[in-house]
């Protein structure tokens, strides 16, 4: 079976609501900084942007607030220069028990396995229960939501949109297609990290990932 081009199936949404004259309203799961930032200077273009940064799996809490003010930070100065197009963003608190409990008995996984699978999971669910949430508060509803985890070459695209779309059925919610490593999303990402200053890091953000970058580094002559 063919794999589906998300990207494709991403250009063709964008070019079909342009056409309507469509601007459709996007909430985005947020891993970090530098990760949001191409992939807000790319939607931002098409979508009223709000980024919502929610992450147990950060192997502390000052890493969780560390990531989280870069992440203000950075949505504040693309606010500065482009007012017209305003980003929000939405903080959630730091609850490490959260992916404690779906790691018990995936300590030992590798990376990319099934802890990974049920992290992309939390992390989608619960972004996808706070659109749930706001969109039953009376607010301007979101068409769509999304996360900006694809945009590593770490991460699997096919299997974050198969979580996507699971989760968006069962709530009746629409989940957008996105490979944002596409068109060297995650080159053009390290560009703006430079641009802006961000505080960038080698692993994911759980204990897990950070012994793996640790001995990848060990490994490095």
């Amino acid at each position: 079976m063919q794999k589906r081009n998300y990207q494709k199936e991403l250009d063709a949404i964008i070019a079909d609501d342009e056409k309507k004259g469509i601007r459709p309203r996007l909430l985005i799961h947020s891993c970090c900084a530098p990760c949001s930032s191409y992939v807000m200077e790319y939607l931002r273009k098409s979508f009223d942007l709000s980024m919502y940064f929610y992450n147990p799996n950060m192997d502390s809490s000052e890493e969780y607030d560390k990531r989280a003010a870069e992440l203000k930070r950075l949505i504040e100065e693309l606010n500065a220069e482009d007012p017209e197009h305003p980003i929000h963003c939405f903080i959630e608190d730091y609850d490490p028990e959260n992916f404690e409990r779906i790691a018990v008995g995936h300590e030992n996984d590798p990376e990319r396995g099934a802890r990974c699978m049920l992290c992309y999971e939390l992390r989608l669910r619960k972004t996808a229960e706070f659109m749930e949430e706001y969109n039953a508060g009376g607010e301007l509803p979101f068409d769509y939501f999304a996360s900006t985890l694809s945009l590593s070459p770490l991460k699997n695209a096919e299997a974050l949109n198969s979580i996507a779309e699971q989760i968006a059925k069962q709530k009746h919610l629409q989940a957008l297609p996105n490979d944002f490593k596409k068109r060297e999303g995650y080159k053009r990402s390290i560009e703006l990290s430079a641009k802006y200053g961000l505080y960038r890091q080698n692993y994911c953000g759980c204990r897990f990932s950070k012994e793996e970058a640790s001995k990848r580094e060990q490994k490095t002559p």
